[in-house]
């Protein structure tokens, strides 16, 4: 019978994210749209964009991760995503991510030449993007 799981490890240049041996499933989001993986996949470089990951584990177990831009590899039943920054729903300061948005929006309204509009576009999506997976920890 064919191997059902594999090996994921999601690392920012902070932590390790997730390192886990029992996943069955990873959706991910990539440049082009969202991507699937399964066991045995094969082989693939992927450009990640800010969104949400899920992976269902063995046990039936659903993880929802909020992540910036970065890249994923898989090869050899393993899934390697380096990433800008990751968290767990559960981990996610709904507060901090709220400010965050406000920040965002604040500067987007700004007309001035020294704001970072494109800065500013990808903090609002970053926040947007935290908000939205932290439901799933409520």
């Amino acid at each position: 019978m064919p191997e059902r799981r594999f090996t994921l490890e999601i690392v920012t240049p902070d932590r390790v994210v997730v390192s886990d041996d029992q996943v069955v499933s990873l959706v991910a989001p990539g440049s082009e749209g969202y991507l699937g993986v399964l066991a045995g996949h094969a082989p693939l470089m992927a450009e990640l964009v800010i969104g949400e990951m899920t992976v269902r584990r063995l046990n039936g177990e659903e993880l929802h991760i909020a992540s910036a831009q970065g890249f994923m590899e898989v090869a050899d039943n393993k899934v390697t995503i380096l990433t800008e920054a990751a968290e767990k729903a559960e981990e996610i300061d709904i507060q901090r991510a709220r400010r965050a948005r406000e920040r965002a929006e604040e500067m987007l309204r700004q007309s001035a030449e020294d704001v970072d509009h494109m800065r500013a576009e990808v903090a609002l999506k970053r926040a947007i993007n935290r908000l939205h997976v932290a439901e799933h920890a409520m």
